[in-house]
């Protein structure tokens, strides 16, 4: 589809929604809402728009619609697979002026809230009232509210607690055609129709634009034992997390760093860790609650199957400085291999019990290619990250080669009863492999759905599928 370039008639007509003073379309601008954090893209937007109100979004994409005009609905930029970015130029609509917790309604366990919140701060303020938001991406100190939405965004608490859509009790939406509605109840239980609140989840900004969220929320629970168990083993330590819920026990995070995720974050950024030579892999486990012995009786639980298979002495952190030390370390591994390479990463997804399996074949896709890849991620969930370093691969090779092995990492995760992404979206970078995992009936499914919320195509276009 041909997309209209922007002319001043339409920057007047956006300056007037918006006022001139959130409308923006100068180099130093353009550049900046260009990229993401994936890899190294970048797209120019023609123009950056920063409403205020739902009612302005509606009268944005009313006229984007009619002039059939690209527009692109972006949060705090901090996506994984080109979700926000502009690539047929157009318009961005930037959302962080949408940054206000409405209500925190302590009666009922729920909170109001706009996109542009940030999720830490949200966290934060919830917990002040004795509440608990667990959806904890990596990036909890700078992502938006409403891009956890959009990628259904999931992080450590998410073994216990779940994912964001699991939170998510109604949302207030504006359409690409500029209607606004809401999507469903402030309610518990809702079996009405069709589950539009659900649809939106997920849906990368492709079918609408959200402007309120009404989450559900859980008593804060108040003690944490977090434990750092060192493997000699990689596989070993993936075969040891299923075997912690067959135990019956539950963390509330259980994460998996392999020896050179470990060996790029202790580069980056100062850990006070001795890590033996013989380490391979570590797991971060924590278990919460309001019972000091129940949580201890969990770790020496766990700490029993995990001597099981071949642990060495289990680290168990005794202050609020070593658990933020420990969880610094696991946080900060995307950026440091960020920080000092170029690098592609997949965010894979099985059954945890298919976590070694996945792994082993991760490694041995690599050899066969050409590869190396450092890989860590949420092991309770079976989310593994697999992140793949350029170093001596050619330029060709990057680019022509590299994507026959990264659909071989894709098919392999199906094989094993997974998905192609956890957790970061399809976006731009992902949606070449979306017939892995999907068939022709379930991608026209996917695509009559777009159709129908989008007509025109102008909402986030070009992001999910070819």
């Amino acid at each position: 589809m041909k997309y209209k370039k922007i002319t001043a008639e339409d920057i007047a007509v956006l300056e007037a929604i918006v006022g001139k003073e959130h409308v923006y379309h100068d180099e130093e601008n353009r550049n900046h809402y260009g990229h993401d954090e994936t890899e190294d893209l970048k797209f120019m937007p023609e123009v950056i728009v920063k409403p205020r109100t739902a009612q302005e979004i509606s009268e944005v994409l009313k006229h984007c619609n009619k002039e059939l005009i690209a527009a692109t609905p972006r949060g705090a930029g901090t996506g994984l697979s080109g979700g926000a970015l502009p690539v047929f130029g157009g318009v961005i609509i930037a959302m962080e002026r949408f940054n206000s917790i409405l209500i925190i309604d302590e009666r009922n366990l729920q909170a109001t809230v706009e996109p542009g919140v940030i999720n830490q701060v949200f966290q934060e303020a919830v917990i002040v009232k004795g509440l608990f938001y667990p959806p904890d991406p990596a990036s909890k100190g700078s992502c938006f509210l409403g891009g956890n939405l959009a990628e259904n965004s999931g992080g450590p608490k998410a073994v216990k607690y779940g994912v964001t859509k699991d939170y998510v009790l109604n949302l207030e939406v504006v359409l690409p055609t500029g209607e606004i509605i809401w999507t469903g109840a402030n309610v518990l239980k809702n079996s009405t129709g069709y589950n539009l609140t659900q649809l939106m989840i997920g849906s990368e900004g492709t079918l609408g634009i959200i402007t309120k969220i009404v989450f559900r929320l859980i008593p804060y629970p108040t003690q944490t034992l977090l434990m750092l168990v060192p493997f000699a083993s990689a596989e070993r330590a993936c075969e040891a997390v299923s075997a912690v819920f067959r135990a019956g026990i539950t963390p509330s995070a259980m994460e998996f760093m392999e020896r050179d995720a470990i060996d790029w974050v202790m580069k980056f950024i100062e850990v006070n860790i001795e890590v033996k030579e013989s380490t391979k892999a570590h797991l971060l486990v924590e278990v919460d609650g309001n019972d000091a012995e129940t949580l201890m009786r969990d770790c020496e639980r766990i700490s029993e199957v995990m001597y099981q298979f071949d642990c060495d002495e289990i680290l168990f952190a005794e202050t609020a400085a070593q658990k933020e030390n420990l969880w610094k370390m696991r946080r900060r591994v995307a950026e440091a291999v960020r920080s000092h390479a170029v690098y592609k990463e997949e965010d894979t997804v099985v059954p945890r019990a298919e976590l070694a399996k996945l792994l082993k074949g991760v490694k041995e896709i690599g050899n066969r290619y050409g590869f190396k890849s450092v890989c860590y991620g949420h092991a309770g969930d079976g989310n593994l990250h697999v992140n793949i370093i350029k170093e001596n691969l050619s330029d060709e090779e990057w680019t022509n080669k590299l994507p026959l092995g990264i659909r071989e990492i894709f098919e392999l995760c199906v094989e094993l009863g997974g998905t192609i992404s956890g957790e970061h979206g399809i976006g731009w970078v992902q949606k070449g492999y979306m017939d892995i995992p999907f068939d022709e009936v379930q991608i026209k499914l996917m695509k009559g759905i777009k159709t129908l919320f989008d007509p025109n195509d102008i909402l986030n276009p070009g992001k999910i599928f070819n």
